[in-house]
């Protein structure tokens, strides 16, 4: 078939991008690197923006994965990409599809005057930071190397927080025996302390003995599960650190009306980021 006489109106790149991993933590085969380590971006299509308007597959995960996929066509597997990727990908997708600039409501806390604050991504993506997953943590013999989740790992733990959170308000007002009522809330609580365990073993990417190195899951997650409640407890502070350290930081903003200083929280939701 002869080329498309419109392939040179396609859309092209409109920002490069290094990821904050570097490269690190993603699964041969998940991205492809350039030397310079900058990916291309491109702006959504109306298929991109039409996928990420589909309740399911923004609650599974799957209407991020298949924007990204095709904002940034150097990642070949999103649902692999470390968390720490995850916020630096999105803005730039914003900036590439919309321009840098972003209008955000908010509240006064002080006089309640509603006003439009108006937010440079740019500065967004500039105050990202990357946590230190190259700094081990010792606890007596043992040195405990760490790793971001990925997205799957990410998506995953949350739709069954999401579930089980569900389904513990759904009991408080349910019309059932006692005993049935309790033995459900038991078991929506076991499994939220599984979820707890599974995700302080997902963030472990290796422990250190005197004698050896230990990455295998089961490995890790049989001493999770054994081991004193202090280390247990020691180790997930560490991991938790190291995710606030990812987080996005609250915006400081100055009211117009009153002239308060206040900090906005602001998160990248894909229900509301891309409209």
């Amino acid at each position: 078939m002869a080329d498309n006489p419109l392939k040179s109106y396609f859309r092209r790149p409109s920002i490069y991008i290094k990821l904050p991993s570097g490269g690190n933590f993603w699964p041969p085969g998940t991205v492809e690197m350039p030397e310079n380590q900058e990916l291309a971006v491109y702006p959504m299509t109306a298929i991109d923006e039409i996928t990420y308007r589909t309740p399911d597959a923004l609650f599974n995960g799957q209407a991020l994965v298949d924007v990204i996929q095709s904002c940034i066509p150097a990642i070949k597997n999103a649902w692999a990409m470390p968390n720490i990727d995850v916020d630096t990908i999105l803005v730039a997708i914003r900036i590439a599809s919309y321009g840098h600039s972003m209008d955000i409501d908010t509240t006064c806390p002080k006089c309640s005057e509603e006003s439009t604050y108006a937010l440079d991504l740019r500065t967004v993506l500039e105050g990202l930071k990357v946590p230190k997953f190259d700094r081990p943590k010792s606890i007596g013999d043992l040195e405990f190397h760490f790793k971001p989740l990925s997205y799957k790992q990410l998506t995953d733990n949350s739709i069954v927080q999401f579930e089980e959170q569900k389904l513990l308000s759904l009991l408080q007002n349910a019309e059932m025996a006692e005993e049935e009522k309790l033995k459900l809330v038991t078991d929506a609580f076991k499994k939220v302390s599984q979820l707890t365990m599974k995700a302080v073993r997902q963030g472990i990417h290796y422990i250190k003995t005197p004698d050896s190195s230990v990455s295998e899951p089961q490995h890790i997650d049989e001493f999770l599960h054994n081991c004193e409640k202090s280390i247990f407890d020691a180790v997930r502070d560490h991991i938790m650190q190291l995710r606030s350290e990812a987080e996005l930081k609250p915006l400081s903003i100055k009211c117009s009306h009153c002239g308060h200083d206040y900090k906005q929280p602001f998160t990248l939701d894909m229900t509301n980021f891309f409209g």
